[in-house]
């Protein structure tokens, strides 16, 4: 399954740290990528190529001028759009046919999405109906999605890899 996510809106002043760790979420929950709109921000985009560095794998950052566009072709490609909202469709009632895609874009805002994206999803789907973070909802989705993949994930390349402890924090240098 090829998953991508799509940041609405981001904005540099007001969404640097936001935007960073939903990159470093979908990156840790086996996305391949996260496209973003809204400010472009190469600070954003070293960030994560750092973390690719140090860790491993190859999850890209990609800046779209038009992500209504790109929402559009990932469709006419043969893609599925899942737009996670508090607005949407309980996960539990549609997980198991979103399992069936074989590309599925992730979609979640920043500010105030236009109402033409709740138009143009597959899935408007919700982790919950109460106002809560796109981090958060993008990581229960990938692991419920995904049935824990995420815990057993090996990246390739890095410098480092993480030893699982009991207690304190262990890195060996592989590269």
């Amino acid at each position: 399954m090829d998953i991508s996510i799509l940041r609405l809106s981001h904005r540099i002043i007001r969404d640097k740290r936001v935007t960073t760790h939903l990159g470093l979420v979908g990156r840790a929950f086996c996305a391949s990528r996260m496209y973003y709109s809204g400010d472009r921000d190469p600070s954003l985009e070293e960030k994560i190529r750092d973390v690719n560095e140090r860790f491993g794998g190859g999850f890209e950052v990609i800046y779209v001028k038009d992500p209504l566009r790109l929402v559009k072709r990932w469709r006419e490609d043969g893609g599925r759009v899942v737009h996670l909202t508090m607005y949407g469709i309980p996960l539990p009632d549609v997980l198991e046919e979103i399992r069936q895609c074989d590309k599925i874009l992730v979609v979640v805002g920043g500010e105030k999405v236009p109402p033409v994206y709740f138009e143009v999803a597959d899935y408007n789907v919700s982790i919950t109906n109460q106002p809560h973070s796109e981090i958060a909802a993008t990581a229960v989705f990938l692991d419920r999605l995904l049935g824990g993949k995420a815990f057993y994930q090996e990246f390739t390349g890095g410098k480092f890899r993480v030893v699982p402890s009991p207690r304190g924090k262990k890195l060996i240098r592989v590269g």
